[in-house]
């Protein structure tokens, strides 16, 4: 059983799909590892390094050869998935809504393609979970990217020439990124409050020192889904809590968006007049930004300026922690991939009919077989 671990090729892809103990964990699995030369230099993996762990360096497209399972963070270009042999399992961040040229050449090429963000989140599957272990770190970065754009300190300082007052945070969405943004801004010396549509939430965000912020109604009882993801909201709830979010914005030195639906476009929860509401000086971060965006104005990419109220629309936050991210990521892969082989014959033995294998699988045997993607 061959892995091949190839090289990002996406813009700022820093993370790597195999950190050197990850390597190991693969061969003792029974897998022979093959690593595309320089694949880990982002996230400090050396080619030494991975050597060291047993894995083999292979030069460029041909880490595809004779692969039979190849695992990447995001997702392949249409060439590389050309190099795939036929029946090899293709298993990475692959994107499939946006993405759905690349699931057809999957399914075109003969390969069997999982996509990690589709593992439903289930007790057993807790350890497979990439959108927990890469959101947490964006959680994190996106209150240091923002304390790097704000012009003040953050936590309050007495001092013989005055007292500096604490940076007011509020963060908007309160799953696995806006937890770890309220703990990061909390560490930091903030005040720091926070929003979600989901009442659960609530006690939540007080555990870690925030208070929070809702319009609580009926609807709001039943604003989960089966998966864990906050539903689309009706118009009447959205316009009582945007009023609600437009009060509490102004007030705000920092704010942190984080509310993403999978398939669909982010919501808009801060308007450009609410931007222009907030004080000179102050700092939002968009972790939306790269499906539309939760903050009108914000461009991916950028940090833009409305009337000196800094909008920080970088993408892919865990990118820009690779070592970290890279470790938990390589893990996820591991754990997912654990049940997927024979404990004896060191062989792929895959159960079709398991939970977590009919979830996330996009193509099979030639044909897009995820009833999501037909």
């Amino acid at each position: 059983m061959k892995i091949a671990i190839a090289k990002e090729t996406l813009p700022a892809e820093c993370r790597v799909a195999a950190t050197a103990d990850s390597v190991k964990k693969l061969i003792a699995l029974g897998a022979a590892v093959q690593v595309e030369t320089g694949a880990g230099l982002k996230a400090s993996v050396t080619d030494e390094m991975y050597k060291a762990a047993g894995a083999t360096i292979v030069p460029g497209a041909g880490v595809y050869a004779d692969a039979d399972i190849v695992l990447r963070v995001r997702a392949p270009s249409l060439e590389d998935v050309a190099q795939m042999k036929k029946g090899a399992l293709l298993i990475g961040m692959l994107a499939p809504y946006q993405e759905k040229e690349l699931v057809a050449a999957c399914a075109g090429q003969g390969v069997t393609a999982f996509s990690m963000e589709l593992v439903p989140r289930i007790t057993r599957a807790q350890s497979m979970d990439v959108l927990s272990s890469q959101a947490n770190l964006a959680g994190y970065r996106a209150v240091l990217e923002a304390a790097n754009a704000f012009g003040r300190g953050f936590p309050m300082m007495m001092t013989a020439a005055g007292t500096v007052p604490p940076a007011k945070v509020f963060v908007m969405g309160a799953g696995v990124a806006g937890l770890q943004a309220i703990a990061t801004a909390r560490r930091l010396g903030g005040v720091v409050s926070a929003t979600d549509v989901r009442p659960v939430a609530k006690e939540q965000v007080e555990s870690l020192g925030a208070s929070f912020v809702m319009v609580e109604s009926e609807e709001t009882k039943a604003a989960e889904t089966a998966g864990g993801y906050a539903k689309e909201m009706s118009e009447e709830y959205k316009q009582k809590q945007a009023q609600l979010i437009a009060d509490t914005i102004k007030k705000q030195d920092i704010v942190i968006t984080t509310a993403l639906i999978p398939g669909r476009k982010a919501p808009v929860l801060v308007t450009e007049e609410m931007v222009r509401s907030m004080k000179p000086g102050a700092v939002i971060v968009d972790l939306a930004v790269e499906q539309g965006g939760n903050v009108a104005l914000s461009k991916e990419g950028e940090v833009v300026d409305v009337a000196g109220v800094k909008i920080v629309g970088y993408p892919n936050l865990p990118s820009r922690i690779p070592v970290d991210a890279s470790a938990l990521y390589a893990r996820n892969l591991v754990s997912f991939l654990t049940p997927l082989v024979d404990k004896e014959t060191k062989a792929l033995n895959i159960n079709w009919e398991d939970e977590i294998v009919a979830a996330s699988v996009l193509t099979r045997d030639g044909e897009i077989v995820n009833p999501n993607f037909k």
